[in-house]
């Protein structure tokens, strides 16, 4: 026993305080962020819609439930895939455990994620490109690009710009053709997704 008071002997094991072990379990994973919490609200309440008996799993009559309110009859195929489907493309086939026969939160938003990171390169290419062609002619000044390149966003090295507006897509004029550019760029992506 010592003669000086407990708060002023040293703490051999120093203790949390309840908002700090609190804060430590509340830890995000890496999906929540990935989002904006008012996008994370929307997707919390798109969750709850399927999520009829409040469980925090979408389950079987959870998804029969919402079909059935939408007026679909969904197939046992259908209904096996969504229940055993999961993020990154593993699937949970053989497990007896009716928990793994559902989607909870974090599950459902890491395949939102999948599906809403998906894009088509190619229309927003075209989309970026276009905002720069005025006459709508398929061209833009390499000039005007290299300007861009160098000064706004994440820029580019003057050699990285050269090496961009190189080669048959600059004109004799000083034009970047980008729509042939992303069409060769679309056939290369074909060509090794074919290869793999």
């Amino acid at each position: 026993m010592s003669r000086y008071p407990s708060h002023l002997s040293p703490n051999i094991t120093p203790t949390k305080s309840k908002s700090q072990k609190s804060r430590a379990r509340r830890e995000p994973s890496g999906v929540f962020s990935l989002f904006q919490p008012p996008q994370i609200q929307q997707f919390k309440e798109a969750f709850a819609l399927v999520d009829q008996d409040r469980d925090g799993l979408i389950g079987e009559q959870d998804l029969k439930d919402t079909f059935a309110s939408l007026g679909i009859v969904p197939s046992k195929d259908m209904m096996e895939e969504l229940l055993t489907s999961r993020p990154g493309g593993r699937d949970s086939q053989s497990s007896e455990d009716p928990r793994d026969r559902g989607v909870n939160f974090a599950m459902f938003l890491t395949m939102m994620s999948e599906h809403l990171f998906e894009f088509d390169a190619e229309a927003e290419l075209l989309e970026a490109f276009g905002s720069f062609d005025e006459s709508d002619s398929g061209t833009v000044k390499a000039d005007e690009i290299r300007k861009w390149l160098n000064e706004t966003g994440d820029r580019m090295s003057q050699a990285e710009i050269d090496r961009f507006l190189k080669g048959s897509f600059l004109g004799r004029q000083g034009n970047f053709n980008y729509k042939e550019w992303v069409k060769v760029l679309r056939v290369n992506e074909d060509d090794e997704e074919a290869q793999a």
